[in-house]
């Protein structure tokens, strides 16, 4: 009804291209305009202002010979003042854009090895989109962002990576625990050190206070009884010993069987054996 009275509404974030005979005439804002058809104008189309996005799939190279594919996500818009560049000089805005997406990254991602090319994402999306916009800008448009949003290496690259990288983390999970048994041995053989110099300790002080108290038993017994001499003193010690030493055996439940000689005369026995033991370690050691 508004186009049969010669008005046509613009609707916001739009423009409208306006023809005379064909020609173009003027670019018509948002809101409503007067367009007498009858006196040859008319509507060419409408050009959307409102930012737009296209995501672009680029398979190519690296430097290593790992193909990879890139996804590009370009952000552009029209520009108002330049409508009339972007609605006739492009047919197809998408595929010049994708055109220019694959030249600069089929040009840039060659010169990088894979692990480059992750580091080096915004340095690549930086030259894509520097490209376009000193291309688009020529058709009235402008580009808004780019982003590389992802690399996608082949799945067999992709799975020897995750083994590579897996195979590091099981390397280091290994020198770790290593590390930690080493650790435990150093400090186990340190507690064990430790426990047999405090035991020797013990048994030197235990063997210490035998003496001390072997030598004042011999000492008190000779001066209380006139007569006897050291010898006695040791034999009559020894018996004593004996007997002490019986007793524990069979008191213990869990001790092994000892066959000794078990009268008192072989005490002597056993006294001689020690002091000829001792008086021929002696002599050896002079």
């Amino acid at each position: 009804m508004g186009q049969a009275l010669g008005c046509v509404q613009v609707d916001q974030s739009t423009v409208s291209v306006k023809e005379h005979f064909g020609r173009f005439d003027d670019v018509l804002e948002p809101g409503c305009h007067c367009l007498p058809w009858c006196l040859g104008y008319q509507l060419a189309g409408s050009l959307s202002l409102r930012v737009q996005q296209l995501d672009v799939r680029c398979e190519t190279k690296t430097k290593d010979n790992v193909f990879v594919t890139v996804v590009a996500s370009i952000q552009y818009r029209a520009l108002s003042e330049k409508a009339a560049d972007a609605f006739y000089k492009l047919s197809n805005t998408k595929a010049q854009i994708q055109a220019y997406v694959f030249d600069v990254i089929r040009a840039s991602v060659p010169r990088l090895d894979l692990d480059s090319t992750f580091e080096q994402k915004n340095d690549i999306a930086k030259a894509v989109e520097h490209e376009l916009e000193k291309a688009m800008s020529a058709y009235g448009f402008e580009i808004v962002q780019t982003l590389i949003v992802d690399i996608e290496p082949d799945v067999q690259v992709k799975r020897a990576m995750n083994e590579i990288n897996s195979a590091a983390r099981l390397r280091v999970a290994a020198n770790e625990r290593a590390e930690a048994d080493k650790i435990l041995l150093i400090k186990r053989a340190e507690g064990e050190a430790e426990s047999k110099y405090l035991s020797g300790l013990g048994i030197a002080r235990q063997r210490q206070a035998i003496v001390d108290g072997l030598s004042d038993s011999v000492l008190a017994f000779s001066a209380n009884v006139p007569g006897t001499t050291s010898k006695d003193v040791m034999d009559m010690v020894l018996v004593t010993q004996y007997f002490d030493t019986m007793k524990e055996i069979g008191a213990s439940s869990k001790s092994s069987a000892v066959f000794i000689p078990h009268g008192p005369g072989a005490v002597k026995d056993i006294a001689a054996q020690i002091r000829e033991g001792l008086l021929q370690a002696d002599s050896v050691n002079q």
